[in-house]
């Protein structure tokens, strides 16, 4: 930590930034992480500047909210500890809403923005909800959390006003892929920003390098927990499986599996193949195993034909019937080769 003062006799205001080398973090464990963003969750670096009148006034300065002079520096800290943060939810569909009801009952406030109008839902979960995105970040937000689909999440990101946020915001994906939500991010968003890359299965890093490296592996997991289940879960249900009276509890699990992934739009199904650069792999790797597993049927089959041809064994059939007890298909049956020959011996 290195700190260096000006020689002027004014007045100095101490402003903390977070180190360059520092800024881009990724995936924390869960949510709960939100409530202890702030100076301490990264190295900082203290420099002092002179305060003037004009500092006062400018809406994008670089001093964390609740810092102003250095005797108040931990009274304000617990002050904004205790009211929370304030969290724009951008897409509030059914995830946004979970994400919000939790968020809210932590403590935070929440202001939600979606393409669709979800006023009357936000209110009844206590956010306060802008149609408008630059209504939005006017309220500046210590806290973006982007809450799309996979496929609109470059353009939802874009249409944002960033420009009109705090140079010290945190902005955070809640994606079901890593690698590109990271890329989009950091491709985007000025330098400034603070960014962190989550799911709720993971922990965090704080390197851009082991940053990588978890989301590279985060979307290894993916392709088998998430897109093999989804890939799985449709397939079976072009076969249009019903219920039966006699199901067994693994037919009953494929059912639910159906449902719970058919429940999902297939735009997220879409966006799992389409953003996880393992997807098409396993795809290969699924059509492998399913040859792999035909192929065996199909080899015993042709071994019992090649015996029937080359070797006499019996056909299938009759050794089938002999098993149960019953004659063969040709066997004369209820005495029809007796009557055969009396009719022979009358002529």
């Amino acid at each position: 930590m290195a700190m260096s003062c000006s020689s002027s006799s004014s007045s100095v205001r101490l402003r903390l930034n977070l180190a360059p080398s520092r800024r881009r973090i990724a995936a924390p464990a869960n949510l709960q992480v939100l409530r202890r963003v702030g100076v301490a969750a990264a190295s900082i670096r203290l420099r002092a500047a002179r305060a003037t009148g004009g500092d006062a006034r400018q809406p994008f300065d670089h001093v964390p909210r609740g810092v102003e002079e250095v005797g108040e520096m931990e009274e304000d800290e617990e002050r904004r500890r205790r009211r929370g943060l304030k969290i724009a939810v951008v897409g509030f569909g059914n995830y946004g809403q979970f994400l919000t009801r939790t968020l809210v009952r932590q403590g935070h406030t929440v202001l939600a923005h979606s393409r669709s109008d979800y006023s009357a839902v936000a209110a009844e979960l206590g956010a306060t909800y802008f149609t408008d995105a630059h209504d939005l970040v006017e309220c500046h937000p210590d806290v973006v959390l982007l809450v799309t689909s996979i496929l609109s999440a470059e353009a939802v990101l874009r249409s944002l006003p960033v420009h009109r946020l705090r140079r010290d915001t945190l902005f955070a994906d809640v994606l079901s892929v890593k690698e590109f939500p990271r890329n989009l991010l950091l491709g985007t968003l000025p330098e400034e920003f603070d960014i962190i890359c989550t799911h709720p299965m993971f922990g965090s890093t704080s390197s851009r390098a082991r940053a990588a490296a978890c989301c590279a592996e985060h979307d290894a997991h993916a392709a088998e927990t998430q897109f093999l289940t989804h890939t799985v879960g449709r397939t079976l249900a072009m076969l249009e499986l019903q219920t039966t009276p006699i199901n067994t509890k693994g037919y009953e699990t494929l059912l639910r599996l159906v449902d719970n992934t058919c429940s999902d739009s297939f735009d997220l199904y879409n966006g799992l193949f389409m953003y996880n650069n393992n997807s098409t792999e396993l795809l290969n790797r699924l059509e492998w195993a399913m040859d792999s597993v035909k192929k065996r049927l199909f080899d015993g089959l042709h071994d019992v034909l090649r015996r029937q041809l080359f070797e006499g064994s019996p056909p299938l059939d009759s050794v089938s019937a002999a098993a149960a007890g019953s004659p063969p298909d040709d066997a004369p049956i209820d005495g029809d080769l007796d009557s055969d020959n009396e009719e022979e011996q009358s002529e």
